[in-house]
């Protein structure tokens, strides 16, 4: 049987963020630096839950210690690890290599400065409620659901609890305060499930402050 949700979390929870980070990005870390993708994890997780990162080395590390043997794999009691594009002989290598740069970056202090984010999973973390409305309101059926964008606007407005809308003004205000180009603010909204262009004569920074003026 598959492991239940409190055996996952428990036994890999931790971990499985560290590899979700990995979407969209190659497992490039050396032995000397980090890669992208977990320096992305590192910076948002150092600034949001710093407990975590010793929950991850300790996971990863006992994972590429001992990995699930024939007979969990069997009886389908194991985490399956996501494809992250190196050969299976290779992995367990990878982990502990990932494991030792979260020990180091804990016991040397060695915080990513702050940034924009820049992978999906970055993208989403820091802006889980944006990531929720641009995704679920402005996919590429957007145009068939709804006779224009303020009408989206209206409808996500109506049907979300009050805490939630009030959480996303808060993260399109976060996202404006950054000061990024226009072409850096089209980027992450796509990367956040933006599908449809912006309303005519607004780039998405400008109707995103729009959007937080109309429900804020």
């Amino acid at each position: 049987m598959a492991l239940t949700p409190l055996e996952h979390d428990r036994k890999h929870g931790e971990m499985d963020q560290v590899l979700r980070a990995y979407v969209g990005q190659p497992a490039d870390d050396t032995e000397d630096r980090p890669g992208t993708a977990l320096t992305a994890y590192l910076r948002h997780t150092w600034h949001t839950r710093p407990w975590a990162l010793a929950v991850a080395e300790s996971q990863l590390r006992e994972f590429a210690r001992t990995p699930p043997g024939r007979l969990r794999i069997e009886i389908g009691e194991f985490y399956a690890l996501p494809d992250v594009g190196l050969p299976d002989a290779e992995i367990l290598d990878w982990l502990a290599r990932v494991a030792g740069h979260i020990r180091r970056s804990v016991e040397e202090g060695t915080v990513p400065p702050p940034a924009p984010p820049v992978t999906h999973w970055e993208w989403h973390a820091r802006f889980p409620e944006l990531g929720q409305f641009l995704g679920g309101w402005f996919s590429q059926d957007m145009p068939d659901e709804f006779d224009d964008h303020d009408a989206a606007v209206d409808d996500y407005a109506a049907t979300t609890d009050r805490r939630l809308v009030a959480r996303l003004v808060g993260e399109i205000r976060e996202l404006l305060a950054l000061g990024l180009d226009e072409s850096a603010y089209a980027v992450g909204a796509a990367e956040m499930g933006l599908e449809v262009e912006p309303p005519d004569a607004y780039g998405v920074s400008g109707w995103l402050a729009l959007v937080a003026t109309r429900i804020g």
